[in-house]
């Protein structure tokens, strides 16, 4: 997509931090079940025409992970970043989405629906905060703009202060 210019368009994106308190808060992630190479990911996937956000990222937490108890806490950050293997435009807006303690440790689903992951299985689970690796994509960017001892390898020694962290470089 272009505009008259000439320039291309974002692809306008949602990602999902699914946070499942426990014993310790943990975020939702997946696996591309015979794909290791994608890496360890988070809920994401494209807005559709007249869709809104929070809209797109209940649906696209259901559509890859098969859960319905989700509910958006608030949006998070917007992320202008291109695309890591084609270098197109992305324009994704990050939310913090909640789910029930009770929700399984970990599940395998078969995506439906009629995304481009449609047909793909993935291994869901929930790992613990801090994250102990980062994620694909950098897709862990933006946990401590939930709380700041969340980021990938953050220390526990670090003070409780939430929200508003700049962005790291």
């Amino acid at each position: 997509m272009t505009d008259n210019a000439g320039v291309a368009q974002p692809r306008i994106r949602v990602a999902a931090y699914v946070i499942r308190h426990h014993d310790v808060p943990q975020l939702l992630v997946f696996d591309h079940v015979g794909m290791p190479q994608a890496g360890t990911q988070v809920p994401a996937g494209g807005v559709r025409p007249d869709e809104g956000l929070e809209e797109a990222v209940l649906r696209e937490v259901a559509e890859e992970t098969g859960l319905l108890t989700a509910t958006v806490v608030r949006h998070i950050v917007v992320e202008d970043k291109p695309h890591p293997d084609t270098g197109q435009p992305r324009r994704t807006s990050f939310f913090h989405l909640q789910v029930p303690a009770d929700t399984p440790d970990e599940w395998e689903y078969d995506v439906h629906g009629d995304g481009q992951d449609a047909g793909l299985a993935f291994a869901c689970r929930f790992l613990s905060l801090p994250l102990q690796r980062p994620l694909a994509d950098d897709q862990d960017a933006w946990l401590d703009r939930i709380d700041v001892r969340w980021g990938t390898n953050s220390s526990a020694d670090q003070p409780p202060s939430k929200f508003n962290f700049p962005h790291r470089p």
